[in-house]
Formats: C-alpha cells, sequence, structure tokens
C-alpha cells in the first residue's frame, strides 16, 4: 500500500507563488512517474506536471509552463512543485498522483494511468 500526502496550498493573491509537496510512503515502495494534477469546481481533473523517476525527465501543461516546476526530493520520495506567477484561473484542488507501473506516451497525462492520489490540497488564488 502506497500513501501519498501533499501539503502547501493556501489562498494567494494573482502573482504571488506558492509551493506544494507530495510526499509517499509505503511498503514496496516503487513507481515510475509522480504527477500533479488539479481539478477546478464544475471541470474535470486536468493534468498539470509529472516527473519520471528514473531519469528525472519533467513534463508540463501548456498552460502552466513557465510559470510551474516540478522537482523532487529522491531522499524524502518527495515531489515538490513549485507554482509561481499564479493566476486566479489557477485556482482548484491539487492532487498529488503516483503511477506504480512504467506508463508512457499520452498516458501520463492521463488521470487513469495512475494508481495512487492523495487527498487533495486547495489553492486559492485572488484577484
Amino acid at each position: 500500500q502506497v500513501q501519498l500526502v501533499e501539503s502547501g496550498g493556501g489562498l494567494v493573491q494573482a502573482g504571488d507563488s506558492l509551493r506544494l509537496s507530495c510526499a509517499a510512503s509505503g511498503r514496496a515502495l516503487s513507481w515510475s512517474v509522480m504527477a500533479w494534477f488539479r481539478q477546478a469546481p464544475g471541470k474535470a481533473r486536468e493534468f498539470v506536471a509529472a516527473h519520471y523517476w528514473s531519469n528525472g525527465a519533467t513534463t508540463y501543461a501548456d498552460v502552466v509552463k513557465a510559470r510551474f516546476i516540478i522537482s523532487r526530493d529522491i531522499a524524502k520520495n518527495t515531489v515538490i512543485l513549485q507554482m509561481n506567477r499564479l493566476k486566479p484561473e489557477d485556482t482548484a484542488v491539487y492532487y498529488c498522483a503516483l503511477a506504480p507501473r512504467v506508463i508512457g506516451g499520452t498516458d501520463i497525462y492521463t488521470a487513469g494511468a495512475y494508481g495512487y492520489w492523495g487527498q487533495g490540497t486547495q489553492v486559492t488564488v485572488s484577484s
């Protein structure tokens, strides 16, 4: 069993920054990708960013590219999402996700490809 615990959400103003963290723990812990998704009220869950654990490669949704940075702390089994120049449209519940098996191609952008999810953390950006 894998547990994902997110932290770092909150209420900020447009243009501010926030840092989200997701710590993974559990027996026989191994995975191929850790990612962030978000879900705004009345909308589908959408991909934000992902980190390939084997080689450190990253990928981003176009709407956050150049503003958000995903990184990792290998020693702490943690993935971090640094969110800069936040906009009101970034308001959502942010979820950490982990893929226990190898995924690639367009699957990395698909919520159904991830086997484990955190509880979510609210990010609210006021204008």
